[in-house]
């Protein structure tokens, strides 16, 4: 599989009432997406709600998620725990089941320490022969991996990417300066990734990229191509879902615009909740003035 670059939904999780994973959906989904032209997949990342799914439920959507991509596109598979002993058996299942890469997440309830952290990525990526993209976000993690931290884990063979999610683009430029080619830079759709491609990112992991996939890989054409201009104005036309949906739950407004558009996802994982009325009719309204 070539190096990771451009556009990588963060899969939602289709849960029915019962717990069971709606894989017939999922899949539809998956194969929708790369016919709208994603260059990858991302089951279980922050829209895919992994934070409340069980053990077996998180297996059915990796592996559904594989058996739809059948080898088009890669497929990243979050692996994400408080024990590094848990994250390094996942991490080890989904690249058994096929996966070709794992986007190592950190969840965290007592603080830990840098030395801490770092043991618990270095494990994951000792455990599997795949790539590894290291996902720093401080509302999972309680604080936000330190640049030393990153540059250490740049430099194992397996840690090639890293997606950070802390909304500060200028770090974004300091992890860059700091691990050059070793590390290449995925943003989130919170920071604005027209300016994180200008600066020399690889692309954007996200769940809006779900519900408007082909306006997502216009953008990521644009900038590869240079054409700046264009690119700001359809990142423009963009950001509007992004202030739509800093305002809810993340995993509810993704479930919700994918229901507007005809996928029985179903709702967000108790004791999250399904978006209200009111708020179900800013993401339509956002969705509509897009297409």
């Amino acid at each position: 599989m070539s190096e990771f670059h451009g556009v990588f939904p963060y899969l939602v999780s289709p849960v029915d009432t019962g717990g069971n994973v709606r894989t017939e959906v999922l899949g539809k989904l998956c194969d929708d997406l790369i016919g709208a032209g994603v260059h990858g997949l991302t089951p279980l990342g922050s829209t895919g709600e992994f934070a409340y799914l069980n053990a077996a439920q998180r297996s059915s959507v990796v592996q559904a998620t594989i058996e739809a991509a059948k080898g088009r596109v890669p497929v990243v598979a979050g692996v994400a725990s408080t024990s590094t002993a848990d994250a390094v058996a996942q991490a080890k299942a989904y690249q058994k089941c096929g996966a070709d890469g794992i986007l190592a997440i950190l969840e965290a309830y007592f603080p830990l320490t840098d030395v801490q952290v770092e043991s618990y990525f270095r494990a994951i990526a000792d455990a599997v022969d795949i790539p590894v993209v290291i996902y720093t976000n401080p509302q999972f993690q309680r604080s936000d991996l330190t640049l030393d931290v990153i540059a250490r884990l740049a430099a194992h063979p397996r840690i090639g990417y890293i997606k950070d999610a802390s909304t500060n683009t200028g770090r974004l430029l300091s992890i860059m300066n700091r691990c050059g080619d070793a590390l290449r830079v995925f943003s989130a759709s919170a920071h604005i990734p027209a300016a994180v491609m200008l600066i020399g990112g690889r692309g954007w992991m996200a769940g809006p990229a779900c519900i408007i996939p082909r306006q997502s890989v216009a953008l990521y054409e644009l900038c590869k191509a240079g054409r700046w201009d264009e690119a700001m104005v359809l990142q423009r036309r963009l950001w509007r879902i992004n202030e739509a949906f800093a305002r809810f739950n993340l995993a509810a407004c993704i479930k919700a615009g994918l229901s507007i558009q005809g996928y029985d996802v179903g709702d967000p994982v108790p004791p999250q909740a399904p978006l209200t009325a009111e708020a179900r009719k800013v993401v339509e309204v956002a969705l509509r003035e897009l297409t």
